[in-house]
């Protein structure tokens, strides 16, 4: 008996088959009496208990062959209520015939209108074992809800077939904290419509729906977020107070069921999220199907995503290369499980040992290197300008010398758009790296890498840089930081109230990366188009808003002032620049100012002083490469001062 109270297991199936033959003889009964105008002792000198036990026999045999009685009650669907439609109607057709045989025939009767009941049972019986499963529902559901505490009210988006399916995934979630309020919706022949006993309201009703119903959230299916509407509704419920959450698509749902796991907080990462951006994967498998491909920083954001993409379109082996130990580990660990039929090699080694780096050359002969290793970090790097050059141009130069050497087809560098007009120490190495591989590209004669002899005059190697701004969610940037200070109770801290950066999210950026590689013949610098930049400040309330909290009460902004190197906006194009299109509308050809010979041996020069750890020296003549290159709150201003003073001088 305790097992059949007990919400949390299912009603033993031999309890819910009796339940439904029960109902299907009283059913039959009460159309037998309906036909026979309910005069008893006709009734029973016509044999009713033999009519009724013939009825209830077939029934049994076709609700077992059928199962109806096998589902779960408190999931109970339109399937199920088909089901049970076509079990009475098969029950209906055999009833006539067996009654002939085993009734009318043995017994002699022929005064009951044997059609007229099964057609007023079909009605009765059909109708009463769904109302039964209906009512367990709705008790179940009721008797789980009373017993909730601290519930809350919320309202889903929409009112289509996503939205219906939420709303009725969650009220059959056991678990379930959740009343649902309504649905949202701004279309005007949907609101003020009800479905499934639930208003639909129109989205400028945010505000007085958290007031009178007090809803506290909003759930919103998470594979549309680009959608333009959605957006408004987002940004009308952070205004008010009205948290978003998401929710996995039902295509993932386990066993067709969602669960609470799979309802999120809206992260900074979906708001920001523009429209999909379409790439030609035929070509982009044309070039890799089959393929050697090599690829640096592979354990860091860009890198492994790289790394996951690239190894979609079935290369023949993928090289992983980074410097850390854990997470080169973890993303092979990742990548094996997913793509076993992929032969993996990992590689430990910095891109500053030439000799290091020259195994996975020599051993794999790779078709083409992905370099996205490098120092990112703009104050760390302004402080330790050395280590900039030696990882960001140095190691940049190892590895494009190697690929020259060995043959590879094409060398994609990761550059960013702080090396644009750069400011800083970072963006400077990362512009002297790009300006290294554009010679590389537009010369092709010898050059002497080792003791070994020279180059041939004509590789064939193409270099191909890309160029773009932070991505969201990468290591160490904004948006994990705000999260940390958040979690903390604040404060916030942004370096400047004007302050602005372009993001673009990690898997974009390399779908770009990958079809930029795809269409470069070498030389080109290209640049992705990273919509409209975005002001820090506006970032950080969007985030305290997302965490259900009040910017200035709950969590406070500090503004701490610009950081060494730091500006308060970037670029992607130098003004000597201009762009030139490309087959996909996303990227774009910087036509940048041409690198010739003497560039290389003033870089050699550079890396030199970047040995010797003399950081003034190595930031003068780095402004001395790159006359565009003007510090910005940095000990290195008075280089530019320095500079211009002379400049005047020599004018005089």
């Amino acid at each position: 008996m305790k097992q059949l109270l007990s919400f949390n297991k299912a009603v033993p199936r031999w309890v819910v088959l009796i339940l439904d033959l029960t109902i299907t003889v009283l059913s039959f009964s009460l159309s037998y009496f309906i036909v026979k105008q309910f005069h008893f002792p006709e009734i029973l000198r016509g044999h009713f208990f033999f009519y009724t036990a013939l009825y209830a026999i077939i029934s049994l045999i076709v609700f077992f062959a059928m199962r109806i009685h096998t589902g779960l009650i408190r999931y109970s669907n339109n399937h199920d209520m088909i089901r049970i439609f076509v079990a009475v109607l098969i029950t209906g057709l055999i009833y006539p015939v067996a009654s002939e045989i085993f009734v009318s025939r043995r017994f002699h009767i022929t005064s009951l209108n044997v059609p007229g009941v099964l057609l007023i049972n079909f009605f009765i019986n059909s109708s009463a074992l769904i109302l039964l499963r209906t009512f367990a529902k709705s008790f179940m559901n009721y008797v789980r809800n009373i017993n909730v505490v601290n519930k809350e009210n919320v309202l889903i988006y929409g009112s289509d077939g996503d939205a219906i399916l939420i709303k009725q995934a969650i009220e059959a979630t056991a678990t379930n904290k959740f009343v649902i309020a309504g649905f949202i919706d701004s279309a005007p022949n949907k609101v003020n419509t009800h479905i499934q006993q639930k208003r639909v309201f129109h989205i400028n009703a945010l505000a007085t729906l958290k007031q009178r119903k007090n809803v506290s959230k909003l759930l919103i299916m998470n594979d549309q977020l680009t959608n333009a509407d959605k957006k408004l509704v987002i940004e009308k419920c952070l205004l008010v107070g009205i948290k978003v959450l998401t929710v996995s698509p039902s295509d993932q749902w386990v066993y067709g069921k969602l669960s609470l796991g799979q309802i999120q907080e809206l992260s900074i990462e979906d708001l920001l999220q523009r429209e999909p951006i379409v790439i030609n994967n035929d070509k982009i498998s044309e070039e890799l199907k089959g393929k050697t491909v090599l690829i640096t920083g592979a354990a860091g954001s860009i890198g492994s995503e790289i790394v996951r993409q690239v190894i979609t379109f079935a290369p023949k082996m993928v090289i992983l290369c980074d410097q850390a130990e854990s997470p080169l580990h973890e993303i092979q660990l990742e990548v094996e499980e997913k793509f076993p039929s992929v032969t993996i090699k990992t590689f430990i080694g910095s891109i500053r040992d030439k000799n290091r780096m020259k195994i996975p050359f020599r051993d794999y002969r790779p078709d083409y290197v992905f370099h996205a290793a490098a120092y990112k970090h703009v104050p760390m790097m302004e402080r330790h300008p050395s280590e900039a050059i030696l990882t960001n141009v140095m190691g940049t130069k190892i590895l494009a010398d190697l690929a020259v050497q060995f043959n590879v087809h094409k060398f994609v560098m990761i550059s960013t758009d702080k090396a644009v007009n750069p400011t800083n120490v970072m963006g400077a190495s990362k512009r002297i790296a790009e300006m290294y591989c554009q010679s590389m590209s537009s010369n092709g004669r010898s050059i002497e890498l080792d003791a070994t002899g020279l180059l041939p005059t004509n590789t064939g190697t193409k270099f191909i840089t890309t160029r773009f701004g932070n991505v969201l969610g990468s290591n160490g940037s904004v948006i994990p930081r705000f999260k940390q200070q958040i979690q903390k109770g604040g404060p916030i801290t942004v370096t400047h109230p004007e302050i602005t950066r372009y993001f673009m999210t990690i898997p974009e950026a390399v779908q770009l990366v990958l079809q930029a590689a795809q269409i470069g013949n070498g030389a080109e610098i290209y640049i992705f188009d990273m919509g409209k930049p975005v002001k820090i400040v506006d970032l950080a309330l969007k985030m305290i808003r997302l965490a259900g909290l009040t910017p200035d009460e709950d969590i406070k902004i500090f503004y701490t002032g610009l950081r060494p190197g730091e500006k308060l906006y970037e670029e992607l194009l130098n003004k000597e620049e201009i762009t030139l299109p490309t087959p996909h509308e996303k990227i774009k050809i910087a036509r940048v100012i041409p690198c010739g010979d003497s560039v290389r041996k003033d870089i050699d020069e550079l890396i030199g002083l970047g040995k010797l750890e003399d950081s003034y020296n190595v930031v003068r003549t780095m402004k001395a490469l790159l006359p565009e290159f003007k510090s910005n709150n940095s000990i290195y201003e008075d280089l530019d001062h320095s500079e211009e003073s002379e400049l005047r001088e020599a004018n005089a």
